[in-house]
């Protein structure tokens, strides 16, 4: 999906969706579609297209510090840089829904701590989508029959009401670690409807930002593309 020669006269391409990076600063990808589909093993959600971005310094790390939690236990979400940074629209359009009111809770990075968070996947799915999601903006961009979702953001941090009409650009949220999150970081994804639980995911491809690979320093801008995973990517 590389430099889709799509124009970006309209939000669409295909069937998909076309948006901007929806924050600022250098931030890692995660799970992509750009290394597969679906982008997070399954289709449950409307994550098949989904992308995660995790803020990173100069140094690629994604917090300042370690202590013997990482290791070993839970970490406060605080520690993270990208907790409570802010998160843009990535499109011009109208919010049809909103969700505050999920804790930000304890961040894992210690495989002892990981495993038996996974194992408790069944469990949270069961829950519903809130468990999943978090707290969420599902935005309808103009000229387009999709929605775009971001989900885990912080609670208490959501600065857009529902029906409201935003610009791309436009602060809406803090990144969190809410719902489903194993760390801060912003998950964004294209759908075909409002409902988690029996919408589609949608191609959600970036209009134009730079990439570069971890320890370089050249960059490529990349135009109506998914970013490849374990690269940095910034608008």
């Amino acid at each position: 999906m590389h430099d889709n020669e799509a124009s970006v006269l309209s939000n669409v391409i295909g069937p998909g969706v076309i948006g901007s990076l929806p924050f600022m600063g250098r931030w890692l990808v995660g799970s992509t579609p750009a290394r597969r589909i679906p982008s997070h093993g399954t289709d449950m959600f409307g994550v098949g297209y989904a992308i995660d971005f995790i803020a990173v310094d100069e140094q690629n790390r994604s917090s300042s510090s370690t202590s013997w939690r990482t290791l070993l236990g839970t970490e406060s979400p605080e520690v993270f840089y990208a907790f409570g940074m802010p998160v843009v629209s990535p499109v011009s359009g109208k919010v049809v829904s909103i969700h505050n009111g999920e804790p930000d809770h304890e961040a894992r990075r210690s495989v002892l701590t990981l495993i038996p968070y996974m194992l408790g996947q069944g469990n949270r799915i069961r829950k519903g989508p809130k468990t999943i999601a978090g707290n969420y903006v599902i935005i309808a961009p103009d000229n387009s029959d999709v929605f775009i979702a971001i989900v885990h953001l912080q609670l208490n941090s959501l600065v857009v009401e529902k029906g409201q009409y935003i610009l791309e650009g436009q602060h809406i949220a803090n990144c969190g670690n809410s719902g489903n999150s194993t760390q801060p970081h912003i998950h964004i994804q294209a759908m075909s409807g409002t409902d988690f639980s029996i919408t589609q995911g949608v191609p959600l491809y970036f209009r134009k930002f730079s990439q570069w690979n971890k320890g370089e320093s050249v960059r490529k801008t990349r135009k109506n593309a998914f970013p490849d995973a374990d690269t940095i990517v910034s608008p």
